[in-house]
């Protein structure tokens, strides 16, 4: 019977930029080893949530230069404490349990890079995020 680790492992991408050394710190280590490659893997996941994030917002979004595009994506993961716990579930739902329990060791500062990366990847991928009529 395959278990839910093997399975979680399995699925995600294996990124060959995400480098893990003995000289980086636990919090870095776990960061490109566990958050990078959740995050790549959830990719599509977060586009259409933060769309639909846009679209509670009465599509405003749509209106902003690409700079203030920019910063409402850093405003809404920085600010928006309910849209950014769901967030952060649909990564730690990714973890395996023993990632878990390292997550909980320091996840204060995990969280803050965490969410960075969520915000760079929308930030970089903001052209998926234009208007498209039906």
């Amino acid at each position: 019977m395959e278990n839910r680790e093997s399975n979680l492992l399995a699925m995600r991408p294996h990124l060959l930029n995400a480098r893990v050394s003995e000289n980086m710190t636990n919090d870095e280590q776990f960061q490109n080893k566990t958050i990078r490659p959740i995050v790549k893997l959830q990719g599509d996941l977060l586009i259409a949530v933060f769309k639909n994030y846009i679209k509670k917002r009465k599509n405003t979004f749509y209106e902003l230069s690409l700079e203030k595009k920019l910063a409402f994506i850093e405003n809404a993961i920085q600010k928006d404490m309910k849209f950014r716990n769901s967030l952060k579930g649909m990564i730690i739902g990714q973890f395996t349990v023993e990632e878990y329990v390292t997550y909980t060791q320091n996840s204060s500062a995990l969280n803050k890079r965490m969410m960075n990366i969520v915000k760079e990847r929308l930030q970089d991928n903001v052209q998926l995020l234009e208007y498209q009529v039906a």
